[in-house]
């Protein structure tokens, strides 16, 4: 982690704001705004752009995707210009709390992937983008999102390696150990062959 310097007051607002832009649902928007249903009781009731897909709107699904993708790295990168680099790290685990616990939606979230690669994008280009190339590439090979997420968060210590960002080494570390426990249920679905495939309607 970097030099924590700013005041605590100060950094416990960039929380709270980051907290409330990450906590933003906006799978449950823009399905709602285009008609599609109430996305918590579409296929797996997640959030998250995946389920949207499940109502066969490619572009919600894609405006979702890139929208909680966008809040992750809005929220890094309006806390490093406004106030510095830890609060930049603050605001992305903040950011990634939000969209996990929604406290507009009781707290009961999505599971991060997107907003976790818009954090890092934001935090280092270069790691963010690797995560992205190993989640397409494993998309491409298997059809399975969440197999996808978790190779692409698995794969981020070692991006942080290859790429000399080990002040992000904490921060990254407790973002993949969360995503790998919202994923529980997806875990056991792969090891059981029953996970669903990309696209797979409900």
């Amino acid at each position: 982690m970097p030099d924590l310097i700013t005041p605590t007051t100060t950094m416990a607002i960039v929380a709270i704001l980051a907290y409330l832009l990450g906590a933003v649902p906006f799978g449950i928007l823009i399905t709602r705004a285009l008609g599609l249903g109430d996305l918590r009781r579409i296929g797996s009731g997640n959030i998250g752009a995946t389920n949207v897909l499940r109502t066969g709107n490619k572009r919600a699904a894609a405006a979702t995707l890139l929208l909680d993708a966008a809040k992750g790295a809005v929220a890094v990168l309006a806390a490093r210009a406004l106030v510095g680099e830890d609060a930049a790290q603050l605001a992305g685990l903040a950011a990634f709390l939000g969209h996990l616990f929604p406290v507009w939606l009781g707290f009961r979230g999505g599971k991060g992937v997107a907003t976790f690669l818009g954090v890092l994008i934001a935090l280092s280009p270069p790691v963010g983008l690797a995560c992205c190339a190993v989640w397409a590439g494993t998309a491409a090979i298997t059809r399975i999102s969440s197999l996808s997420a978790l190779a692409a968060a698995a794969s981020a210590t070692l991006w942080l390696l290859v790429f000399d960002q080990g002040l992000m080494l904490f921060l990254v570390m407790v973002l993949t150990v969360l995503i790998y426990v919202k994923h529980a249920p997806n875990i056991a679905r792969i090891k059981a062959g029953t996970e669903p495939r990309i696209g797979a309607k409900s």
